[in-house]
């Protein structure tokens, strides 16, 4: 048998036939991992709970021919069962898994970065030192970056420019009168500077930033993030609804840029 042993992240399940499932794994040295769980539906399955979204683990796989074998499994950390106790929180996490699946493209291709970043941004969202909305924007802003998407903020996304007038999804960013297209959103200074806190863990500026800014911000960040990837990020929806959101998650519910945003 082939063996091989990682860290990893678990990003989502599904069911496969009447007692197994299909793991996505982000791990540290191998990158994104599909590989079958045999028997975890089982009530007798010795790792069946050690497999769900937002588990940091240690597992072993053994190398199939279309889709890796899960056999040894041990949690490093359970996130899923602190997040799982705080809906506005949960919901964050589940829009960070998501968009560390969609950021991964290929499959074991390593994405240490991005494996890095994630287990950072779990880590801070579980802690609880920072609102949960400012975590994932921070989150999205530094996992742009290390794809290579990170916007402009400074300057000119064209020009080079100082004087900014706007900002422009299709320009890369911010934009100064002379190159700002039509359309291009018209944000605060104060919210562009938000921005720019997030993106470098400036968390004592961005902790004391107002309410509106914060709305502000989100706009351009989840639009920006939603263009590069071309294609929406599912969960964002019920993150925008957390302020009227229970306090726990219901049992229906399915389930530097290099580090981390803390």
């Amino acid at each position: 048998m082939s063996l091989y042993r990682d860290e990893g992240v678990v990003l989502r399940t599904q069911k496969l036939g009447e007692a197994d499932r299909i793991i996505t794994i982000l791990t540290r040295r191998t990158g994104r991992v599909r590989a079958v769980a045999k028997g975890v539906r089982r009530t007798k399955s010795k790792f069946g709970g050690r497999l769900e979204p937002f588990s940091h683990v240690d597992v072993q796989f053994h190398t199939g021919r279309t889709l890796d074998v899960v056999t040894q499994v041990e949690v490093l950390h359970p996130y899923g069962a602190r997040l799982a106790q705080d809906y506005p929180r949960y919901t964050t996490g589940i829009a960070m898994l998501e968009t560390a699946e969609k950021l991964t493209v290929g499959e074991k291709e390593p994405s240490l970065r991005q494996f890095l970043l994630l287990v950072g941004g779990l880590r801070t969202l579980v802690e609880n030192t920072h609102e949960a909305r400012l975590i994932l924007d921070a989150y999205f802003l530094r996992s742009l970056a290390v794809a290579g998407y990170a916007p402009s903020l400074d300057k000119c996304a064209r020009c080079g420019s100082e004087h900014i007038r706007g900002f422009a999804i299709v320009a890369g960013g911010a934009v100064c009168g002379a190159c700002r297209p039509a359309g291009a959103a018209t944000p605060s200074a104060e919210s562009l500077a938000l921005m720019r806190s997030l993106l470098r863990g400036d968390w004592a500026a961005a902790d004391v930033s107002q309410s509106r800014h914060r709305g502000e911000c989100s706009g351009l960040v989840a639009a920006y993030l939603q263009w590069h990837l071309e294609h929406g990020i599912r969960s964002l929806r019920h993150v925008e609804r957390e302020s009227d959101a229970p306090s726990s998650v219901p049992a229906s519910f399915g389930g530097n840029p290099a580090t981390h945003p803390a």
